[in-house]
């Protein structure tokens, strides 16, 4: 029988690594920096092992079972990304070595760079910002730069639909900006009407998520464009849900202006717990002199500068050289971005290539669909249409009390993890499931077969629902409590 999952594991004289003999001569600590009162725990290596080894199998990953997490594509990371982000060239390299020595580490940006520009219409892309909402607030300063360059500095309200992923509202107003709200219509669109009454001059743009968090792709994508643009603002596409669309629609085509990606959701790199993450920056030539540098440019071998010439060995005789937009915005993270995500993103667009990127949509479309038409049978649905990669039921029982978080919590007893809870904000005791591509038919039967059992049992045994997780080896907690209260450290 295992050892019961116990944190007092330190006995006086255990030792977990033996380290040789020091074949230099000792040097005392400087004063105050070791501290007398530290009880570091003597454990041996096997029990430090195990008890680590313990902990991680708590943890529910997309490596264990379905991960339905709608707005986060918490889909497969295929391996072969890890292999190649870990090959020396790439994980041994520092970002500080002359650029000649690095050439294949800059190619494969470069080429990153062009993969996502094609695949969003835009004109030009920087890797630099290190996740999604950094990609949002980046966005937001190239907006920013360019009414002022222009100076049209009256600009001050940035439009987000009600439907929007919370960053938004979160990185205007981080960024100064005064942020008001446009309805959705009854089809889950955003609201034509009070959009054009709320498009005045001192609009600085708007932020649309499209496909939306309501898994819907907005039927007015090209009026909202051209609303936004006629009173002088621009369009911002929050690209969290690219996933739906990649390879099929090119939202630079739909006349957003610029975005962000998630290369941690569309392109299968690993996220979660704070990361790691990437959110390049995609944008129109319009906006391309204000991107965050720098950027990776490729230039003929008769352009590149004397003191690097010869160095590179590539048969198109090209050298990959750093270049800074002349309106940057300046860097928005360290060196030149989250580079072992970025490899393993290039590894994910190389794999698949353009037919196969385009099915992964095509399949997350299907999956979702599927989903959606199996749980209808069980759950209402928030707006009964055609669903993009993700759609959202409503966690009502009728003559019951259950509500979402408590099907949510009964979800994790059948072996799955829940879809997010209470979001969108429009649709009260929100379910937001999203399959991803990556699942099987199998699998998605099976989470349906669990919803509508524990639907029948807030009919019946509401109870077993309301005290869940049962198996679980944390049980029900004051969710309020523990965000308020924090607690980040084991204490007897």
């Amino acid at each position: 029988m295992s050892r019961p999952l116990i944190f007092e594991l330190s006995v006086p004289g255990r030792c977990g690594c033996a380290l040789p003999a020091a074949g230099v001569p000792e040097t005392a600590f400087p004063a105050g920096y070791l501290r007398a009162d530290l009880p570091l725990p003597e454990v041996s290596e096997v029990d430090l092992v195990r008890h680590y080894v313990r902990l991680s199998q708590l943890n529910y990953g997309v490596d264990i079972g379905f991960y339905p997490l709608g707005s986060c594509t918490m889909k497969y990371n295929p391996k072969v990304n890890e292999a190649a982000a870990a090959l020396a060239g790439f994980s041994q390299t520092h970002p500080y070595q002359p650029i000649y020595t690095v050439q294949g580490n800059m190619q494969l940006l470069w080429e990153l760079q062009e993969y996502l520009r094609e695949l969003s219409g835009f004109a030009a892309v920087s890797l630099q910002p290190a996740a999604g909402a950094q990609g949002e607030f980046t966005g937001i300063q190239m907006m920013r730069a360019y009414h002022y360059e222009r100076g049209d500095r009256e600009r001050n309200i940035v439009l987000i639909p009600d439907s929007a992923h919370g960053t938004n509202p979160a990185t205007s107003a981080m960024s100064g900006f005064q942020v008001v709200e446009v309805k959705s219509d009854a089809r889950g669109n955003v609201d034509l009407d009070d959009l054009r009454a709320k498009c005045t001059e001192r609009v600085v743009g708007l932020m649309l998520t499209n496909p939306n968090t309501l898994g819907l792709f907005d039927e007015h994508v090209l009026e909202i464009a051209a609303l936004v643009h006629g009173c002088g603002g621009l369009l911002y596409g929050d690209g969290a849900n690219f996933n739906a669309i990649m390879g099929i629609v090119r939202p630079g085509d739909l006349g957003i202006d610029v975005m962000h990606f998630n290369l941690h959701k569309t392109f299968s790199t690993p996220h979660g717990g704070g990361g790691p993450g990437a959110g390049p920056v995609g944008c129109s030539a319009a906006l391309a002199r204000y991107l965050p540098g720098p950027i990776v440019e490729r230039m003929r071998d008769d352009e590149c500068p004397g003191e690097v010439k010869g160095h590179h060995h590539t048969d198109e005789c090209f050298f990959f050289e750093w270049h800074t937009p002349a309106c940057s915005i300046g860097r928005v993270k360290t060196f030149y971005g989250q580079f072992g995500v970025l490899v393993r993103a290039y590894t994910y667009i190389r794999s698949l290539g353009a037919a196969g990127l385009r099915q992964a949509s095509e399949d997350a479309v299907l999956n979702a669909n599927y989903l959606q038409q199996l749980v209808k049978n069980t759950l209402p649905i928030s707006h009964d249409r055609r669903c993009m990669h993700e759609f959202v039921a409503v966690g009502r029982v009728e003559g019951s009390d259950v509500r979402a978080l408590d099907i949510a919590k009964r979800l994790i007893d059948y072996g799955f993890h829940p879809p997010t809870n209470y979001f969108p904000l429009i649709v009260p005791e929100a379910l937001m499931i999203e399959p991803t591509e990556t699942e099987s038919k199998e699998t998605l039967d099976a989470f349906a077969a669990a919803l509508a059992a524990i639907v029948a049992e807030a009919r019946t045994h509401p109870e077993l629902l309301h005290e869940a997780p049962h198996k679980a080896p944390v049980r029900r907690m004051d969710e309020v409590k523990a965000a308020k209260d924090l607690v980040l450290r084991w204490e007897r």
